[in-house]
């Protein structure tokens, strides 16, 4: 556990140029060199701008300088015998968070090397696989790494950019960046689901203020689709959690957060954000889990259609860690709990 939760702080916890999305994959591999898990990198920004256009927008300011240029980091584990679980997690890793042209002031920016801890969980999850080798359970990973740099080249609230799944987004809010760099690749997963067994899709990211105002500092927040919410997800991570000291509370997605949402004009299928913060914004921390279901296309496979996925969102910009501090490694151990110990 702790293994995996030094990789988390390694990547989570470095400054923006020690740990920008190059030398992440660096780490990545060198981490994994000679192990079970299988590493692929993506680094071209013409596969970024053609397959994943969402990340793309957010990458496009830091493209124009190397060192900050995305990468999207592929992660795979299989166990032996019969796969019976398969998880699949796409982490948020923006390396440095200005705001984007919605740039954040006020002395609110220090910090923002820690909006990578999400893309950090899931490569410290990993870690945990490499060295336990779980059973019966494959592991899909992505970390999903950008700059949200501001600059000539920046993307701007406005625009109209179509995702992967095909639906139009309107930008409202540049600071909305991680919801933009996870939904493309959830897509990417949710393609993939069909042919894996029993998969279950998770989002992990330091993503909103307002999950720090509703449940405090120190708490993972986790939501389950309808999917996974009938399978109860979200009560057995947080039993996990209670038990080996990684706490969660549990919130819910509800219709008012699809509403919110919705497209307000002929222009555009779905708002990507208000421009307000998160925490000035009601259901602040439930509505973005509404945005990459929709962004993704996985509102095509709820509890009523004939090809249910399970998806659940899990927000850590409280349990993280303090800042200035070292971040926490959640939720890694409660993941860990919950899905690998019990293969052994």
């Amino acid at each position: 556990m702790e293994s995996g939760r030094q990789a988390y702080r390694d990547i989570g916890g470095s400054d923006p140029e020690r740990m920008a999305a190059p030398k992440v994959a660096e780490y990545v591999q060198n981490l994994f060199k000679g192990s079970c898990v299988k590493v692929q990198v993506v680094s071209d920004s013409n596969v970024f701008k053609n397959e994943f256009p969402l990340l793309a927008a957010v990458n496009r300011a830091a493209n124009g300088v190397v060192r900050h240029q995305g990468r999207l980091i592929h992660l795979q584990y299989e166990g032996e015998g019969p796969i019976h679980t398969t998880l699949m997690l796409v982490g948020k890793g923006i390396t440095y968070d200005t705001g984007g042209a919605d740039i954040k002031a006020g002395g609110v920016m220090a910090g923002m090397h820690r909006d990578k801890c999400g893309s950090a969980a899931v490569a410290g999850f990993f870690q945990i696989l490499a060295l336990l080798k779980p059973k019966g359970l494959k592991v899909i990973g992505a970390m999903s790494m950008a700059r949200n740099s501001v600059g000539s080249d920046c993307y701007v609230a406005d625009e109209i950019i179509t995702s992967r799944a095909g639906v139009r987004i309107r930008v409202g809010n540049t600071d909305a960046e991680g919801r933009m760099a996870m939904s493309d690749v959830l897509c990417y997963m949710k393609e993939k689901a069909p042919s894996e067994v029993n998969p279950h899709l998770f989002t992990i990211a330091t993503l909103t203020g307002h999950s720090i105002r509703a449940m405090g500092p120190n708490y993972s927040i986790i939501m389950d689709n309808g999917p996974a919410k009938k399978e109860h997800a979200s009560q057995k991570v947080q039993a996990s959690g209670d038990e080996w000291g990684d706490p969660f509370e549990i919130s819910n997605i509800r219709r008012e957060d699809y509403e919110f949402h919705k497209g307000k004009s002929e222009y555009e299928d779905v708002l990507q954000s208000n421009n307000s913060p998160s925490s000035a914004t009601p259901r602040g921390h439930q509505s973005p889990s509404a945005f990459m279901i929709m962004a993704s296309g996985l509102d095509k496979h709820g509890v009523d259609s004939s090809q249910p996925l399970k998806y659940s969102h899990i927000d850590i910009a409280g349990s993280s860690g303090p800042f200035p501090g070292v971040p926490t490694g959640a939720p890694i151990v409660a993941l860990a709990a919950q899905y690998i110990l019990p293969n052994m």
